[in-house]
C-alpha cells in the first residue's frame, strides 16, 4: 500500500510518498518563511495564493523522488483541516481532482490526528499512549486509543504555547519564526534573572494557560530603559520565558500522566508531536517527567514535528486500512476538534 500525502493547513506546502511498511519514500516540503517574514506571521491570502502556485510541483517532486508513477498509487490523503481554509482547499481539492481523474480512494486526514499517529510511522508504537500536541495554534493533551479515537484530557484556555513563542519572540524583536529564534536566544540567557509567572501550576486538571505568561514578558519589557533592547536582556527574557513554558508544560503533563495511569496502568509512552516539539530544551523537560513517572518518551525526528505531508499520508494508510474513505464532496474544515465530545474548558476561546 503506496499513498500520496499533501499538506497544506498553514504555510508549508508539502507533498510525500509513504508505504505502509513505515517507509517514507519521499517528503517535500517547501517553506513560505520568506514570503511571510516582512509581515512576522502567516497572512492567509499569501499562504493559499504560494500553495496554489507550488502545489502542484511540488506533488510532481514528491513522486519521482519516491520514483513512483500515480498507477502505483494507492489513495491521494491530504489535509482537510483544521487549518487556514484557503490554503486547506487548495490541497483539499488537488487531492480530490487526482482521486477523481486516477480512480483512487479520497483520504481527508485531520492535521491534528497527523500529528497524533506521527509516532506510530517512526517507531511502530502501538495504542493506547499518551500524546502531548504542541503547535503555533493548539496545545492539548490526549489519550490516543486508536485511529478515530481521542479522549482529549487538556487543552489551552488562551494562547497556545507556539503562539506564545512567536508573540515573545515579536517583543524582543526577534522577528519570525518565533519558535527556534527564542529557542536561540534563551541558549544564551540566564532564565533567573526575570521572575515570571508559572500559570496555572498546582492546580488540579490538565488545562493550559499562556496568556498571562506573554503578559509578564511585556510587563518587563516595558520596564527596561527606553530604547533598544540590549542583547543581554533578550536573552534573559528568552531564556526565562522558555523555562516557565517548560515548567507549565511538565505541570501539567504530571498530572495528564496520573490520570493516564489510572485508566491504563503506569508505564506506556508519553508522546510528543507539533512544531513545538522541536524545541530541545523542552523535549529535555519532559524526557525527564517521562522517565520519573516510568513511561517511555517519544519525540518524531525534528523534521516531523513541523508540518509535513509524510504524517498526512501515513494518517492516510492508517484510515485506509481500516475503510474509512471520504467522498469527493468532503467540506474542507476550518475547525476540526480531535474530541468532538470533549467538554469545553472554562475560558477556552478558538484554541481547543
Amino acid at each position: 500500500m503506496i499513498v500520496l500525502g499533501i499538506e497544506t493547513s498553514c504555510d508549508e506546502t508539502a507533498a510525500a510518498v509513504v508505504a505502509d511498511d513505515r517507509r517514507i519514500l519521499s517528503n517535500v516540503v517547501l517553506s513560505q518563511l520568506d514570503a511571510h517574514r516582512p509581515y512576522g506571521g502567516v497572512v492567509p491570502e499569501v499562504a493559499a495564493r504560494a500553495h496554489l502556485a507550488h502545489l502542484t510541483p511540488i506533488i510532481r517532486r514528491a513522486l519521482d523522488e519516491a520514483h513512483v508513477g500515480f498507477d502505483e498509487l494507492s489513495a491521494v490523503a491530504a489535509t482537510g483541516g483544521p487549518g487556514l481554509i484557503g490554503g486547506v482547499m487548495v490541497g483539499v481539492m488537488t487531492a480530490k481532482a487526482i482521486a477523481l481523474v486516477r480512480g483512487l480512494p479520497f483520504l481527508a486526514v485531520n492535521h491534528l490526528e497527523a500529528h497524533a499517529l506521527t509516532a506510530r510511522l517512526t517507531d511502530g508504537i502501538a495504542f493506547p499512549y499518551l500524546q502531548l500536541l504542541v503547535s503555533g495554534g493548539h496545545c492539548q493533551l490526549l489519550v490516543v486509543e486508536g485511529v478515530g479515537r481521542y479522549r482529549r484530557i487538556g487543552t489551552t484556555i488562551d494562547d497556545a504555547v507556539g503562539e506564545a513563542f512567536d508573540k515573545v519572540a515579536k517583543l524582543l524583536g526577534l522577528g519570525y519564526p518565533g519558535g527556534p529564534l527564542v529557542e536561540r536566544a534563551a541558549s544564551n540567557g540566564d532564565p533567573t534573572r526575570f521572575d515570571l509567572p508559572r500559570p496555572m501550576i498546582g492546580r488540579p486538571g490538565c488545562d493550559f494557560s499562556f496568556s498571562g505568561l506573554k503578559t509578564a514578558v511585556r510587563r518587563h519589557v516595558d520596564a527596561l530603559p527606553s530604547g533598544p533592547l540590549r542583547r543581554r536582556d533578550v536573552d534573559d527574557l528568552a531564556a526565562a520565558f522558555q523555562a516557565a513554558a517548560g515548567d507549565v508544560l511538565a505541570d501539567r503533563t504530571r498530572n495528564a500522566i496520573s490520570l493516564f495511569a489510572s485508566d491504563h496502568g503506569k508505564g506506556g509512552a508519553l508522546v510528543v508531536a507539533g512544531g513545538v516539539a522541536a524545541n530541545l530544551s523542552l523535549r529535555g523537560r519532559l524526557t525527564d517527567v517521562a522517565a520519573a513517572a516510568g513511561m517511555d518518551f517519544l519525540a518524531p525526528p525534528i523534521a516531523l514535528c513541523t508540518d509535513n505531508a509524510a504524517m498526512v499520508a501515513w494518517a492516510g494508510i492508517e484510515r485506509l486500512r481500516l475503510g474509512l474513505v471520504d467522498d469527493l464532496d468532503f467540506a474542507p474544515r476550518p475547525r476540526w476538534p480531535l474530541d468532538p465530545a470533549a467538554a469545553p474548558a472554562i475560558g477556552a476561546g478558538v484554541k481547543a
